[in-house]
């Protein structure tokens, strides 16, 4: 494995979130090299000790790990596709932001070419990189994440979810369905109660507890859907249901938006409709599970 503070590493692209991951490895004490298309954008860096590439050829010479930060895909196939850059022997982790398709056929665009290829997705704002808050997640061979692992760890907290290069982009996308799904729920309540005169900060830490409590359901559900069995031991879906209706109603009432309950009643409307009102909530997996027919 290589040594956490003389390996050196290259960051390719200097935004905002490339400009904290190069910062991250200076403070970790990397040799770090840094480009990007608009140079200046390297100044800070430069003056706190990294090393300013003058072409993107130099800068892949001059780390034995590439980190790759750009617009999108694309971008990144762009800037490595010429015939004057040579992949082979490199291992560069591309932390734009993707789908898993584009991340798939990345990973194979950069494997033809000789290069070692790791995904990965930022699970945090410019601000973490470099703290434990930050979660980092790689995806792509187990052997290339290991050989690289410490260094890595500059950036944050790294997870390491499997061989599939997809997976860094599917598990950021589900975290994102989380984290709105969770505020808009907030949201939905907080604008509930204003119509009474209860502001969101009496409100946020009722709903934090429900919220957490919520979270505690998760893996005893998650073992009905990978089971594929859903019996009712807490509250049947046409109870649910039931309770979806009043908060529509309440909320309609009250001069509240009610399009988002509408939308997850619809969806359990359909799963009644199918014969699952006797099951527990999370039979509405194969709801989410297929596509919208129009």
């Amino acid at each position: 494995m290589n040594n956490r503070t003389d390996t050196p590493v290259t960051v390719l692209g200097l935004g905002l979130m490339g400009q904290a991951l190069a910062g991250a490895f200076l403070k970790a004490g990397h040799p770090t090299t840094v480009w990007n298309r608009t140079a200046s954008k390297a100044d800070r860096l430069v003056a706190e000790g990294a090393r300013p590439a003058p072409t993107v050829g130099d800068a892949l010479r001059a780390g034995s790990l590439t980190i790759i930060c750009l617009t999108d895909y694309q971008a990144v196939r762009e800037l490595l596709g010429t015939s004057d850059i040579k992949l082979d022997g490199t291992t560069l982790v591309n932390m734009t932001s993707g789908d898993s398709a584009q991340a798939r056929e990345t990973a194979q665009w950069a494997q033809q070419r000789g290069a070692h290829y790791l995904d990965g997705a930022i699970m945090a704002i410019p601000p973490a990189i470099g703290t434990e808050e930050a979660v980092i997640l790689h995806s792509g061979p187990r052997s290339d994440f290991e050989a690289h692992r410490s260094t890595l760890e500059a950036l944050g907290t790294v997870t390491y979810l499997g061989a599939d290069h997809g997976l860094a982009s599917l598990y950021d996308v589900a975290g994102l369905a989380m984290m709105w799904s969770v505020l808009n729920a907030w949201l939905q309540g907080t604008a509930l109660l204003g119509t009474a005169g209860v502001d969101a900060a009496t409100f946020a830490p009722f709903a934090r507890q429900i919220a957490a409590g919520v979270a505690e359901w998760l893996p005893g559900y998650a073992e009905q859907i990978d089971s594929g069995s859903f019996p009712a031991e807490v509250s049947a879906l046409e109870t649910d249901a039931r309770a979806m209706t009043h908060l529509i109603e309440e909320s309609e009432a009250v001069g509240v938006n009610a399009e988002l309950p509408k939308l997850i009643k619809a969806m359990a409307d359909r799963a009644i409709a199918a014969g699952h009102g006797a099951e527990q909530y999370p039979v509405l997996i194969e709801e989410f599970g297929r596509p919208r027919e129009d």
